[in-house]
């Protein structure tokens, strides 16, 4: 083989490896580029913030999903644990009139705390972390209707500055970049970051390698539990008060950004860097139709085809990878 063929196949095969390791981030840019054609107004500043606030909730959601994914779990009860946080918080400012900064701190505990608890059914008491966030689903809703008796109740002012702007900056946006910043450290820079791709990648080989399996799943599923309430918040703070049907459907919306974002449900791969690519992805699509004037019903047709062909790409990866 002459030196000129190998070149060219190397470079082929350095095209192929980016477009493995980026092709969310390069459609995003197609996406955009074809809406910046399609409308004019795509591209102002305006819409780019309000792209930016309306992807903050997803996306920090998806962060704490990362976690999950990335040690082979799943977490369908993320958005029903951020109505419950933000209920939480705004009842005990209202309610129980604790002071501001103490019912938004309970309002993230409560998060952690509903993650724990789908943690421990899950490590412990050896249910599928499928089955075991599907009845946190259940009872985080039915807990939220009841604490609320179904009524909107109003945040504290700590909460309702998260809504809010830092000088030019909304909040949303800012909250999101520091949660990036720390989800990324998390699982990039420690320990238990370290462990979740072990446990995610095979189990029973971290198991023999002393790493405590359990323990990891509790606290991944604890952390997602804990962004779910810091996205409770912002949601809340956006809107400037507690709805008790906040945040249905969310759940998939996070999933669907860590798979885009190239994540594997298998477990073991996955990066918060694509995880907010995947959000970025999926609010675009929603404000180009929006803009577009196509109807909410076949917004969400689109949506479900881009989910299913992020899984299906995934498989197709995954085969790829043991063939």
């Amino acid at each position: 083989m002459t030196t000129a063929v190998k070149a060219e196949k190397r470079q082929g095969l350095d095209i192929k490896k980016f477009l493995a390791n980026n092709g969310a981030l390069v459609g995003l840019l197609v996406l955009c580029l074809a809406l910046f054609i399609a409308t004019p107004d795509f591209l102002t500043p305006g819409n780019m913030l309000n792209i930016g606030i309306q992807a903050s909730t997803i996306a920090v959601l998806a962060f704490g999903m990362t976690f999950v994914i990335v040690a082979a779990g799943i977490d369908l009860s993320v958005g029903s644990v951020a109505a419950l946080s933000a209920m939480v918080s705004a009842s005990m400012f209202t309610t129980a009139g604790l002071n501001g900064w103490v019912a938004l701190l309970g309002g993230l505990l409560t998060g952690a705390a509903c993650g724990a608890a789908s943690g421990l059914a899950t490590a412990y008491g050896r249910l599928p972390s499928f089955i075991a966030t599907l009845a946190m689903l259940s009872v985080a809703r039915g807990l939220t209707l009841v604490v609320s008796d179904g009524r909107p109740v109003r945040t504290a002012d700590q909460v309702s500055f998260l809504g809010g702007n830092l000088g030019p900056i909304p909040m949303p946006i800012v909250v999101l970049v520091v949660a990036g910043l720390v989800a990324a450290f998390l699982l990039n820079r420690t320990v238990i970051g370290r462990y979740m791709y072990a446990v995610g990648g095979n189990t029973e080989a971290a198991r023999l390698s002393g790493i405590p399996v359990q323990k990891v799943l509790v606290i991944v599923f604890a952390l997602s539990g804990l962004f779910a309430g810091l996205a409770g918040m912002l949601l809340s703070g956006r809107l400037d008060s507690a709805q008790p049907q906040a945040a249905v459907g969310y759940e998939l919306d996070a999933i669907a950004a860590v798979v885009i974002g190239g994540a594997s449900l298998a477990g073991g791969v996955g990066r918060i860097s694509g995880t907010l690519v995947g959000a970025l992805v999926l609010v675009v699509i929603r404000n180009g139709l929006n803009l577009l004037n196509v109807s909410s019903f076949w917004q969400q047709v689109v949506i479900g085809l881009v989910i299913a062909l992020a899984v299906g790409i995934d498989v197709l990866r995954r085969k790829n990878t043991t063939h």
